[in-house]
This record gives C-alpha cells, structure tokens and sequence, in this order.
C-alpha cells in the first residue's frame, strides 16, 4: 500500500510498465489534487503544506524509492529519462491530434530562431537578470571564503552550551543560524532561475496576442520574489548572530533589496498573481 496514491494508482507499478500512459492520466484526474500547484512553487517539498494534494510531488516522490533513478551515473536513471521523454512525446501528439494539429508540419524557421535569440539575449541583458547572477556569485563566494566564521560560532554556542548562562539559549542559537543557512542556500540560485524565467515569458509576450488570463512572467516573477523576501529575513537572523560579517552582510543585503525593488517595477502586478492553492 506504500506506494499507492489516493486514487489506487501505483507509481512503482507505473516505472516497471514504462511510465504506462493511462495511469499516469488516471493519477492525474485525481480530485484531491490542486491542478497546477507545483507550476508557481519554491520546489522545497519538505517545508510545503501541499505535497498531498500535488501530483509533482506524487510522482517523484515514488519513483525516489529507486536510488538508481536519481543517480545520474547510473544507467537506470538514463532509462528512466528516456521513458519520460518517450511518454510526454506521445501526449504531446495525441493533443495535438485532438486539436488538429500536424507537428511534422510543424517548421522553425529562420524569423523563429531570430526571436527566440533576441528573447534569450534580452533576457540575459536585463539589469534584473545581471543583479541575480550578481547576487549569487556574492553569496557562493562569501560561503566559501567564511568557513572558519561559522566554525568560530560553532565553538562560541558549545561553550555557552557547557557554561550553562542563564542569560543565553545557544540551542536556539544554533537552530537560528542552521535554519538561516538552508534557506539562503536552497533560494540562491532559485532567484536568478525564476526572474529568468519571467523575463522571458514577458519578452514572448510580445509576440502574443492579449488575453484576459494571468501571466505566467508575473507568477515566475512572484515565487522569485517571495524566496527573496525569505532570503532577506534569513539574512537579518544570520547577521545578528555574525557581527564580525556586518558590513559583508549589510552589502549582500542591499543587493538583494536593490533586486526586489527592481524586480517589483518590472513586473508590477507580481505580487497580485494568484497562485493555485498557496494564494486561493
């Protein structure tokens, strides 16, 4: 029963029959999951409150019952990969069957790679983009240069620990500090990716036609957002508890403010974006 979900599907079952296609569409009609929860999340399913209800988390978390499957030297994980790929190829088609639509007739042509390499590079350009890579190239470098503070700490926190002051709690200490470091890390990069994103989708914009429907660049947009704020707040606990840092910290910390804001102006109706479950 372990590795059945709401609906009955086994997804143990699903990875021995290649990913069979019918139940993976049976799992995904699941009513009790939110449909398109996992499009405008942070990806850290440990701290979500939604995995029960996401068919993201679902899948994945099945199929992790394999270590060989996420193992990238493993030949397992290639096969699996190729699975996948060979199963969103099929519904790929038969959607496009249902809508008439003939992929092999399907040509890129010349303008379209013009596009998307104008796309690409406005993307890559834009000031939002430069200060998000900026910002963690900063943070990689801090956390590699900065060993000996935190080891500093580490010592500081066991002595109290061993002193027994009443006037200090170096337990709660070292959980502020540990949990600080996790979400800084886990959101470094996850900032620079999301505003990519956002960026691109507002360029394509371009070449849509308007509609009524929200804008997949201000979901991006917000969800990078949000992982900002909470990397700001981490910042602030950790900068209370490394006053040697101060200045360095203070920096990182204009940075990334200086980032937020430009962010919000590029894509003012972010933080109105309405996402599927985290937001309704």
């Amino acid at each position: 029963m372990g590795n059945q979900t709401a609906d009955g599907c086994n997804w143990k079952l699903i990875g021995e029959l290649k990913m069979d296609k019918k139940l993976l569409l049976k799992m995904a009609k699941n009513p009790n999951n939110i449909p398109g929860v996992y499009n405008y999340c942070d990806r850290w399913c440990e701290r979500c409150q939604f995995t029960s209800r996401c068919l993201n988390f679902q899948m994945g978390e099945e199929m992790a019952e394999g270590k060989e499957i996420n193992d990238m030297n493993n030949e397992e994980f290639w096969k699996h990969m190729e699975n996948i790929f060979k199963l969103t190829h099929e519904m790929l088609n038969d959607m496009a069957e249902k809508q008439g639509i003939d992929l092999s007739q399907i040509e890129w042509t010349e303008a379209d790679k013009a596009r998307e390499r104008e796309i690409e590079d406005s993307a890559q350009n834009h000031q939002c983009a430069v200060a998000s890579k900026e910002y963690y190239q900063i943070v990689d470098s801090w956390f590699n240069t900065n060993e000996e503070l935190f080891k500093e700490k580490e010592v500081e926190l066991n002595e109290q620990l061993l002193l027994g002051l009443p006037s200090t709690d170096p337990k709660k200490e070292a959980v502020t500090v540990k949990d600080a470091i996790e979400v800084i890390t886990f959101y470094l990069h996850f900032i620079h990716v999301k505003i990519m994103r956002a960026l691109h989708g507002k360029t394509e914009d371009r070449y849509e036609m308007p509609d009524e429907f929200p804008k997949d660049s201000d979901g991006s947009a917000k969800i990078a957002l949000i992982a900002a704020d909470r990397s700001i707040s981490a910042w602030g606990k950790l900068l209370k508890q490394l006053p040697k840092s101060e200045d360095e910290i203070l920096e990182i910390l204009v940075l990334l403010e200086r980032l937020r804001n430009m962010t919000e102006k590029e894509f003012p109706d972010a933080r109105k974006f309405v996402r599927p479950g985290f937001d309704e």
